[in-house]
């Protein structure tokens, strides 16, 4: 049995990876990655996601100001466990409800240890980005993310206030020097 480490996406874990995504689906999230689509034409989907500009296909309204983001994948023994978006720089938005660092684990895999995990080996990628704080934003009814920030090190900063079209968020700064 290997380590986890971090990986640039590979089509090496397409199946892995689908699979994961149809968790995330039952979960109601990520519904914008169509995996039939991805079957399709999972090298292109790889290809796109390290041009450093995100997701392909993630709806954004047209006031978002896209920012170059850098992806990575937690693996171990040929199985895709989470992503890491590591945002170079924060526009408005990210700001109050986004923040530098967003990480998921897959549903099957939670509550390993793999959260704390995926954010701590994320730490040197994005130092050398030239992120020496990063910012990282919670809902403040998730418990296990909020756990996990808090136990990597990162300081609360505030709450913001839920509005029509964003809910309330907790700030967290990661010091990644």
């Amino acid at each position: 049995m290997s380590a986890s480490k971090l990986i640039r996406p590979s089509a090496e874990y397409q199946d892995d990876y689908l699979e994961a995504l149809a968790e995330y689906h039952a979960e109601g999230r990520y519904l914008y990655q169509d995996i039939g689509r991805l079957t399709l034409d999972f090298d292109e989907f790889i290809k796109e996601l390290k041009t450093e500009k995100g997701y392909p296909h993630q709806p954004y309204q047209d006031w978002v100001e896209p920012v170059p983001e850098t992806i990575v994948w937690l693996v171990k023994d040929k199985k895709y466990i989470g992503t890491v978006d590591i945002r170079h720089r924060l526009n408005w938005h990210l700001e109050k409800w986004g923040g530098h660092v967003h990480f998921n684990i897959r549903p099957s895999m939670r509550g390993l240890g793999y959260g704390m995990k995926i954010l701590k080996k994320s730490i040197p990628i994005i130092n050398y980005i030239g992120i020496d704080k990063a910012l990282i934003t919670i809902k403040p009814d998730d418990m296990a993310g909020i756990r996990i920030v808090e136990a990597c090190g990162a300081e609360f900063e505030d709450e913001t206030v839920a509005t029509d079209c964003f809910p309330a968020m907790r700030r967290y700064w990661l010091d990644c020097t």
